[in-house]
């Protein structure tokens, strides 16, 4: 047996934990997997990720916590604390109790327009804070957004394990993201080259508009499904340097958000469409709540009007992290976990050296892309 494929024996690292009581599990993969756990203290469901201590928990793994730790807003999912077991670094998280966008898209064939504004003013409520507060998400997509309610289900973003903060992390410089949400820009980067992630989130935030709409890739073809994979993925992503994209017949979607995808759907990012200018367009104000145009400005104001169940500090945070790095020398190796196939982006940052600065990272196997056709008879 290849001694780089064991894992610690022990899956069950909850059993007598202090805090915490195992519900469920939730998911599993190279990354590690996720448990459903009971907040013994308060009473409360969080999601707890669990990741090997040692050479899993690289650079990346911290820039993703430290990024996601920050950010305390009602639409994203609130990163409440980590601590160690002896095997494992763990990552106690929010609990979104109804499944993600993708999931909402399919089972309602796409979404009534009304319906789309009221998610799509939320998700760039929830962008527009991440980067007032220097964090671009690379990864806005529908199954990275949570749902938590069933009459009007608020929406919570919930992975940052692209992010990169302005001032702490390096300039964004990679091909890093779900290929059918890439900006032209960031396909077209080459190394040594940078590009603003704010400005590729506002066209991943387009690309969600769309897919919510058509319950379709804007850049994806039904016969794209008779050539092979690779080329696939080449002739989706030359559609997308070209803005190659038209709405459905079936979709009805007004003038006025058609404008506003025409806006954001732009090659140039400089002559893109801008949050604050997607803000003050009429069909994003159109329905706006009530005190949703200043949330932001009242949360950067007073971080406290924002009640939150995360009470350990960055500094804690980061400290904790840093002793996961290093692997306990009692922790017990005897066989490999029942990893599945469905490797994602935290099962790329456990398994390579690096994933950012220095490889070009489009992978349609690891990242899936689903036909419109796909997307569309894809039953939950």
């Amino acid at each position: 047996m290849d001694a780089q494929r064991l894992r610690p024996i022990n899956t069950e690292p909850l059993l007598g934990h202090p805090k915490y009581m195992k519900v469920a599990d939730l998911n599993r993969g190279a990354f590690g997997f996720v448990q459903l756990a009971k907040d013994l203290e308060t009473g409360e469901q969080v999601a707890i990720k669990f990741i090997e201590r040692g050479d899993k928990i690289s650079k990346y793994v911290e820039r993703e916590i430290m990024n996601h730790k920050q950010l305390r807003h009602p639409h994203i999912v609130e990163l409440r604390e980590v601590f160690l077991t002896p095997e494992y670094l763990a990552i106690a998280m929010e609990y979104a109790t109804d499944g993600d966008m993708f999931q909402l898209v399919v089972r309602r064939r796409g979404l009534l327009e009304k319906d789309a504004r009221w998610y799509f003013q939320q998700l760039i409520i929830a962008v527009d804070y991440c980067h007032r507060m220097g964090v671009a998400n690379r990864d806005i997509k529908l199954e990275n957004t949570l749902l938590e309610g069933t009459t009007r289900p608020i929406i919570k973003i919930c992975d940052f394990g692209y992010s990169k903060h302005e001032v702490y992390n390096s300039a964004p410089g990679s091909r890093v993201g779900t290929p059918a949400y890439l900006a032209p820009e960031v396909i077209l980067t080459t190394k040594g080259k940078t590009y603003n992630a704010k400005v590729a989130d506002v066209w991943a935030c387009g690309v969600m508009l769309y897919v919510m709409l058509a319950a379709a890739y804007p850049f994806g073809r039904p016969e794209d499904e008779q050539i092979k994979p690779s080329a696939r993925m080449h002739v989706m992503l030359q559609r997308i340097l070209n803005v190659q994209y038209a709405l459905p017949a079936h979709a009805v979607v007004t003038p006025e958000c058609r404008d506003l995808l025409a806006q954001i759907l732009v090659a140039d990012p400089e002559r893109r469409i801008s949050l604050s200018e997607v803000q003050r367009h009429p069909w994003y104000l159109k329905d706006l709540p009530d005190g949703v145009a200043d949330m932001n400005d009242r949360l950067l104001a007073d971080p406290s009007s924002h009640r939150s169940s995360a009470t350990q500090s960055l500094e804690e945070t980061l400290r904790i992290v840093r002793e996961a790095m290093v692997r306990p020398q009692t922790a017990v190796l005897q066989q490999p976990l029942d990893f599945d196939n469905d490797d994602t982006l935290d099962s790329f940052i456990g398994d390579h050296g690096t994933y950012d600065e220095d490889i070009p990272y489009l992978n349609d196997d690891m990242l899936p892309f689903l036909s419109s056709r796909e997307l569309q008879q894809h039953d939950f």
